[in-house]
């Protein structure tokens, strides 16, 4: 949904678990406050409004985890949305103070759009269906939440502008990309064989001794698709599993099946999945398009992360410890949620379900 870093975690939250006044002091960044009652009215507006919730879950599904301690999804939740004021937070000050950029009334209309069009396109590639719009999403937004979420999405466009090898989100520039990289857009044909762990070592001595990916999947696959020699299917670019595919597939030869194969379950016993690339078919600019403008889009992601987490580096932050604790995280700077949060912290623990994604 936001920013440098465009995806972000549900963990349903209640607002009223914490026990907080709005005189506590909330979360705290270069000065800049944003108070306890405001930050725990935004906390209420996504666990109480369906659409809300669903399109923030969706930008990042597999996130949504139980912490280490007893019912701490809350607790995780909690963290997690502080982190992200945070950052933007830290955004908006540097954009504004050091960059001297305020949007417009113009560009705030279209940081609106942007923002509705990533929120759309993330729930799209997760499999998630929403009960309403994006744009019901924000209105469902406390007033101060969605105004404080466009002017982000209007700075961290500014920045990711400003920062060098970034890549304008045209269409013009996603041409020029597609025609550098075109084979990295293939229509993909697939072949699976889902091998139990105790005949891995066989399957890659035969694979080794040259039988070929369609007797390989035949002779020891339980997959479905064995009878067919393991064929699964040709994925696009539209495909909303095209980016799992491409990942799985990266480097391999026509033809021959991954060294490295992914561990699954199958059927409650583990397995390793091999995937191999059968058919390559060049895919036309138009039907490309979303993927090539996804990867442009994670590219510069990427690029303005190294001067975000500098950011967050010199940033003078104070969280209220209801909500988290400031703290260096594996990578960066970052609010963290306590390993073992009071039991007293948590009222109850809450759900949301959506179906795996697969190759289907």
């Amino acid at each position: 949904m936001r920013r440098l870093v465009a995806l972000f975690v549900l963990a349903l939250i209640g607002a009223t678990l914490y026990g907080l006044s709005g005189s506590s002091s909330g979360l705290i960044v270069n000065h800049q406050l944003l108070s306890s009652r405001n930050f725990l009215s935004e906390l209420n507006a996504i666990e109480n409004n369906q659409t809300l919730q669903c399109y923030i879950y969706a930008l990042d599904p597999t996130s949504y985890t139980k912490g280490a301690g007893g019912d701490s999804i809350e607790a995780k939740g909690a963290a997690t949305w502080a982190n992200l004021r945070v950052e933007g937070l830290a955004i908006d000050q540097f954009v504004t103070q050091q960059l001297k950029y305020h949007p417009s009334t113009t560009e705030l209309t279209a940081a609106k759009a942007s923002l509705e069009s990533e929120m759309s396109e993330e729930a799209t590639q997760n499999s998630v269906t929403c009960p309403g719009t994006p744009a019901t999403a924000l209105a469902e937004m406390p007033t101060e939440m969605r105004t404080s979420e466009i002017y982000a999405q209007a700075t961290s466009l500014y920045l990711v502008g400003r920062v060098k090898d970034t890549i304008p989100l045209t269409t013009a520039s996603a041409k020029s990309y597609y025609t550098a990289h075109q084979a990295d857009y293939d229509t993909l044909c697939v072949s699976v064989a889902v091998v139990p762990l105790a005949n891995v070592s066989a399957f890659e001595a035969s694979q080794a001794a040259g039988m070929s990916v369609a007797d390989l999947a035949k002779k020891y696959s339980e997959d479905s698709s064995a009878s067919k020699g393991g064929a699964y299917g040709c994925y696009a670019p539209s495909s909303t599993y095209y980016e799992g595919v491409r990942s799985d597939v990266t480097g391999l030869a026509l033809d021959t099946f991954t060294t490295k194969p992914s561990e699954v379950s199958d059927n409650g016993s583990e397995a390793a999945l091999f995937v191999a690339v059968t058919k390559r078919t060049v895919t036309p600019f138009s039907t490309a398009e979303t993927a090539v403008l996804t990867d442009l889009r994670n590219l510069n992601a990427t690029s303005a992360s190294a001067l975000k987490n500098d950011l967050l580096y010199r940033a003078a932050v104070h969280v209220d410890p209801a909500f988290g604790l400031w703290g260096l995280s594996s990578s960066e700077p970052s609010v963290l949620v306590p390993s073992k949060p009071a039991k007293g912290d948590v009222i109850s623990t809450k759900t949301l379900t959506t179906a795996s994604v697969t190759y289907k």
